[in-house]
């Protein structure tokens, strides 16, 4: 059996098991009468199972003992307190230790800790039961020897220990398991919770790797513009005014060029990191979907909008690539919702069929004049304001159909001019597929 180094919440388990059991051994019966009168039967043996099981990090064996002697020293010094010698009380209550530590022996024999305890759940059980019959009958044993009595075990007793083994056995095996379940479950809330929130990180990756690239190509225009002007003005000798101002231009250039120095290490990095597709990058379109309305709602609370959104997904369509698919799904919806003034819904559809994908995102409680559907995908056009007036950056449609037409797919845009807007896209579905099902030709039905 392997013993991990005891933790400090491992300590304090250690010292709270000292002082539990010997209070949960008070509440007792005695099953037996005559010499055995002095056994008892309480709630002390499965609160010690219980903690056989949390305390995997000590070896059982130093678990029996420590509770054995905190349990004798416990009601030794009960037993003082009522006028009973000291002697007398140690005669009486030293087979108590044996118990425990006869408990924790045969609990130990079996190994049980090479796997997790709820994956063999029986044997817990089998080993347990045995355990305390055989911790049973060592107390007698050594209670026998302690005071000199003549009664002998019979079968009455064995039964009558096996029935209360296997009641106190199930009884806290079913709390720790339940307890066992509840604490799995919030473990896989947490971790879904933390992939839902790196999964929409990295697909604002995307969109902030597309802005970064126009910023590039801005600032090298600048500078290529910059060095233009300046031999224009190199040119130009016979004004005085033209040659002061070169130096100045030529210094724009070069600050110009730096910016695209430092854009052109940072535009590595996020390709690096939007680039490195792994088997886990590919979830079901639903999948995607759940994750999508998930944050979207909580942005719409946010913006204190009422927003009802639906979604239709085809059940059978193969795994896509989370973050591409996401940071272009992303901009659609939230763009959607940052257009709704205060209440209204989003639909979103998913069809698959020939090869293609086939995304719907539509919304009520806004609309876009025809006359602006030529513009809707220009870099800067926007009419989303914030609460201070100031205009949004106008780069998310921008985004979204450069992203669509370099899958080789296609965008459009319609609306009704009063209360409706519908944006459809295709795409072709083996640039989102795994490689490997690609390449096999696996399709969406």
């Amino acid at each position: 059996m392997q013993i991990t180094r005891p933790s400090r919440q491992d300590w304090f388990l250690f010292l709270l098991m000292l002082l539990l059991i010997p209070l949960a051994g008070e509440p007792k019966i005695h099953p037996f009468g005559g010499d055995f009168a002095s056994f008892r039967v309480s709630f002390g043996s499965p609160l010690f199972l219980l903690f056989l099981l949390l305390l995997r990090s000590f070896p059982r064996v130093l678990l029996g003992c420590a509770a054995g002697i905190a349990v004798v020293l416990f009601r030794m010094a009960l037993d003082t307190m009522r006028g009973i010698p000291v002697a007398d009380a140690f005669s009486l209550r030293s087979a108590t230790f044996f118990y425990y530590a006869c408990y924790a022996l045969f609990f130990a024999a079996p190994r049980l800790t090479g796997m997790h305890v709820y994956e063999q759940a029986l044997a817990v059980a089998f080993w347990a039961i045995l355990a305390e019959i055989l911790a049973s009958f060592s107390e007698l044993t050594v209670l026998r020897m302690m005071i000199p009595i003549q009664t002998s075990f019979t079968f009455s007793m064995f039964f009558h220990i096996l029935g209360i083994a296997i009641l106190r056995c199930f009884f806290i095996l079913s709390f720790f398991y339940i307890f066992t379940l509840y604490a799995t479950e919030i473990r896989l809330a947490r971790k879904t919770k933390e992939r839902d929130r790196l999964a929409l990180l990295i697909a604002g990756l995307y969109e902030e790797t597309f802005t970064l690239r126009g910023a590039m190509q801005s600032a090298e225009d600048v500078t290529r513009n910059s060095y233009q002007a300046y031999d224009c003005l190199q040119e130009v000798t016979n004004v005085a005014d033209a040659r002061a101002l070169s130096p100045e231009i030529l210094r724009i250039a070069e600050q110009c060029h730096e910016i695209k120095k430092i854009n052109q290490r940072i535009y590595t990095a996020l390709h690096e990191l939007t680039s490195n597709r792994r088997v886990d990058d590919y979830l079901p379109p639903d999948e995607i979907v759940r994750l999508l309305l998930h944050a979207q709602r909580h942005y719409a609370c946010a913006l204190g909008r009422e927003i009802t959104f639906f979604a239709d997904v085809q059940k059978d369509l193969p795994p896509l690539h989370v973050f591409l698919l996401l940071s272009i799904l992303n901009n659609l919806v939230a763009n959607a919702v940052e257009a709704i003034p205060q209440r209204g819904t989003v639909s979103l559809s998913i069809r698959g069929g020939g090869g293609t994908l086939r995304i719907t995102i539509e919304n009520t409680g806004s609309f876009i004049a025809k006359d602006h559907f030529a513009r809707v995908f220009h870099p800067g056009y926007t009419t989303k304001f914030d609460s201070s007036g100031k205009a949004s950056s106008g780069v998310g449609l921008t985004y979204v159909k450069q992203k669509t037409e370099s899958f080789g797919g296609r965008i459009e845009i319609d609306s009704d001019g009063k209360n409706r807007v519908t944006v459809s896209i295709c795409l072709p579905c083996q640039k989102l597929q795994q490689q490997d099902a690609a390449a096999s030709g696996k399709r969406p039905e």
